[in-house]
């Protein structure tokens, strides 16, 4: 262990969140004292409170307009936000289709979208770097991405694998089993889906860790000794309050919940990124930061999933912020009890017929609506 970045990783962890608790209140800038925060681009402590994790909760998952859907069409829609994890193509795919579900996912039509919409900005977001090989025939990744998502929710495909899942492992290896899905995106999307009512996994079950994770154990720890870096990972979850108190930190956490896994993980990526200005000597494949922080345009009212009980602790209210009477208010499901649009027997759902806005929509996207910065 290097002692210096050891600590540093519970320093960092407690400045992130202080600056995140700071912006909710709505103190005036600056919110914090340290240069290197104050200057670059950090995620969230906590990734529930991501600006695109919020927007996934609040407008892909738990939306008023589709409170209705099935938890097959609930995972549907997660899986697809999150390959492309860009809010502005999820708000063209969603004017598009009328509202993306099963029944509604023409993929030849939403392959054209996409073509239009790619001549004027990234569909992509850069977060994650997705395998571009043309597993469904598909020079363009989109294309091949779509036929992804259609062939996943096919009778008897993704979502009755979900409906038997008995763990977060279980639905990570459900995901990993498909084309163009490695480890770490399988990861991501697990955690997105637990964030439904439909999956109450511990987010403590299982870890993955990313390229940028590795980075950072390795920064912390410089031998792993007989330990895996999912079992380092596990270490930090389980000391967090001892090496806040040891250190005399006040933890300021998410209103009442800990520090998961999924968090922990993210956090070795942003001391990566931090070690790069406050450790140059530890070296790496990655030698400076990329981005320098820019505040976001617009405010975040924050939401997160229900089931956490987190939202009626919020101590900032916004107009805008979804209520217990706005929330979808979804079914409950025990692990393998799940009800899934595409049963055997089933008839399939005829496609919506779609206006001629829709249609207009398809064949052309207009200009605005870029990725939002993290909080």
């Amino acid at each position: 262990m290097r002692p210096q970045v050891y600590d540093a990783y519970w320093r960092f962890a407690a400045e992130r969140q202080a600056i995140f608790h700071r912006r909710h209140r709505d103190e005036p800038a600056p919110w914090t004292d340290d240069p290197i925060l104050k200057r670059y681009k950090f995620c969230n402590s906590y990734r529930a409170s991501d600006r695109v994790s919020q927007f996934l909760i609040r407008h892909v998952i738990y939306d008023p307009s589709v409170c209705d859907l099935s938890p097959e069409d609930v995972f549907l829609r997660v899986v697809l936000f999150r390959l492309f994890s860009k809010e502005a193509t999820w708000e063209a795919l969603e004017r598009a289709t009328g509202g993306v579900r099963r029944a509604s996912l023409d993929v030849v039509l939403l392959g054209d979208l996409l073509d239009d919409v790619r001549r004027y900005r990234p569909i992509y977001t850069a977060a994650f770097i997705l395998c571009a090989h043309n597993a469904y025939g598909n020079s363009a990744k989109h294309r091949n991405h779509l036929a992804l998502v259609d062939h996943m929710f096919r009778r008897g495909g993704l979502g009755s694998q979900l409906a038997r899942s008995q763990s977060l492992r279980d639905v990570y290896e459900s995901l990993l089993a498909w084309p163009m899905i490695g480890p770490f995106l399988a990861y991501q999307i697990a955690i997105d889906l637990n964030y439904t009512e439909h999956l109450h996994f511990s987010e403590d079950d299982f870890t993955m860790p990313g390229p940028g994770a590795i980075r950072g154990l390795k920064k912390v720890y410089s031998d792993f000794g007989d330990r895996t870096p999912q079992e380092l990972i596990m270490r930090m979850v389980e000391l967090q309050e001892e090496e806040f108190a040891r250190l005399d930190i006040k933890f300021q956490d998410l209103f009442g919940r800990r520090l998961h896994a999924i968090d922990c993980q993210g956090l070795f990526c942003e001391v990566d990124k931090y070690s790069r200005q406050a450790f140059p000597e530890l070296k790496s494949a990655r030698v400076r930061i990329k981005q320098e922080y820019k505040p976001a345009t617009r405010p975040l009212p924050l939401f997160y999933p229900p089931k956490w009980g987190v939202n009626d602790l919020l101590t900032v209210k916004s107009a805008h912020s979804p209520t217990s009477q706005t929330v979808c208010e979804a079914s409950s499901f025990a692990p393998g009890q799940l009800e899934l649009m595409s049963v055997p027997g089933s008839a399939p759902s005829s496609p919506p017929r779609r206006s001629t806005r829709q249609q207009a929509t398809l064949r052309r996207f207009p200009r605005g609506g870029d990725e939002r910065d993290q909080i």
